[in-house]
């Protein structure tokens, strides 16, 4: 067994009802005046108003910086530290999907050390103290909610960029699944498949421990069981509490072993296309599976045991392994046709003359390089051409 290191550094508090608690969290940690950083639908459907109200009730002193869309950039980051500048804060909550949490972070990096998003490229790039703070996800779906690393797009090139720094954790995740009910179907299917992806991928990456691996496991366990009653049954809130902790586990297991291929074929067509994150991985990720069988054919079938409950020594014979990695393959393209995602490339208006291109974008992503599988250019396209 490889030596490794394992650390959490954000407590975790789940179940209905938990975000009522946030003022007294809050409190606990000895915020005065918090911005929370959220998304201007979540302000609409009133999300932000009942933060702000048990924030104040706690006696707090509460701003918000919420005029963006989804998926906040660096322009967006930096309207956010703009906004903050002057209002001697000492703490942010993040509140929403990925994209709002991600957001806090950027927000936090440049308020508290300055410059730009850029800037902060890479890992342990903080000159100063960050603030502490809280992050609530509505969605089950990133896990940044458990992660140091914001994955901002630059306005420019709309690149992702990964920004990331010890303290750039969240000292407190809240994890409620009645925030999650109020998503929009679409929101649902997308942001499920890609924490499908996301336990799916660190399970195999090269820089995977045994720690890891738990996570990645149970993960898989509770979102590839509970996706679809989520999808059919959206105000099933035990479905939704199995998919909120499943997103988060999986947010743990990224933390410790990255990501791989599906994410790095993934991200150019989101910069290109503006093919929503999770969309792209629906599209992608049982390509990869199916790519990478020949080294990890073996890890592929112990997540199809995991979730048919199937173990026998007959299983772990060659042909079997083999058998089951399509299995898993075909079992990833069901689930995203019940999400109403799209399975393959040329159905989402992704022109076949651009691959070529696109495996150029891919192979210099900086998730290929944990990819099982030693994954180029070559690599990227045979990838998506596949799925094309």
């Amino acid at each position: 067994m490889k030596s490794f290191e394992f650390k959490l550094s954000t407590r975790l508090v789940s179940g209905e009802g938990t975000f009522e608690k946030l003022g007294t969290f809050a409190r606990e940690l000895g915020f005065k005046r918090s911005l929370i950083v959220t998304d201007r639908h979540l302000a609409e459907v009133g999300y932000l108003e009942r933060a702000s109200k048990l924030l104040r009730t706690a006696g707090l002193e509460v701003f918000s910086f919420h005029d963006f869309a989804a998926d906040p950039d660096s322009d967006t980051i930096e309207s956010g530290r703009a906004f903050a500048a002057d209002l001697q804060l000492d703490s942010i909550i993040g509140l929403g999907g990925g994209s709002s949490l991600d957001c806090a972070k950027g927000i936090n990096f440049l308020l508290t050390s300055g410059g730009r998003i850029q800037d902060y490229v890479g890992y342990g790039k903080a000159k100063a103290s960050m603030l502490p703070m809280i992050g609530i996800p509505t969605t089950a779906g990133t896990g940044s909610e458990v992660q140091s690393y914001a994955v901002i797009s630059d306005a420019r090139t709309h690149q992702k960029m990964a920004c990331g720094d010890p303290q750039a954790a969240f000292r407190l995740a809240i994890l409620d699944p009645q925030l999650t009910v109020s998503q929009p179907p679409a929101v649902t299917a997308a942001s499920g498949f890609d924490a499908l992806a996301h336990a799916i991928e660190t399970y195999v990456t090269t820089s995977r421990n045994a720690f890891s691996e738990v996570f990645s496991r149970e993960a898989w366990r509770l979102l590839a069981s509970n996706y679809e009653t989520v999808v059919r049954e959206p105000k099933n809130l035990q479905a939704r509490a199995a998919m909120q902790l499943g997103a988060c586990y999986a947010g743990i297991a990224i933390e410790n072993s990255m990501l791989g291929a599906t994410h790095a074929c993934a991200n150019p067509l989101t910069a290109r296309y503006g093919t929503v994150h999770g969309v792209a991985l629906a599209m992608l990720l049982p390509t990869v599976v199916r790519w990478n069988a020949n080294v990890v054919a073996e890890r592929y079938a112990e997540l199809t045991r995991v979730v048919n409950h199937s173990a026998g020594s007959d299983q772990r014979q060659q042909s079997e392994t083999y058998e089951s990695v399509e299995k898993l393959a075909q079992r990833l393209e069901q689930l995203a046709s019940t999400g109403g995602l799209q399975t393959n490339l040329s159905g989402s208006g992704i022109a076949q003359g651009d691959l070529r291109s696109l495996a150029d974008e891919a192979a210099n992503q900086w998730t290929g390089r944990f990819n099982p599988r030693p994954f180029d250019v070559n690599g990227a396209f045979e990838i998506y051409q596949a799925a094309w």
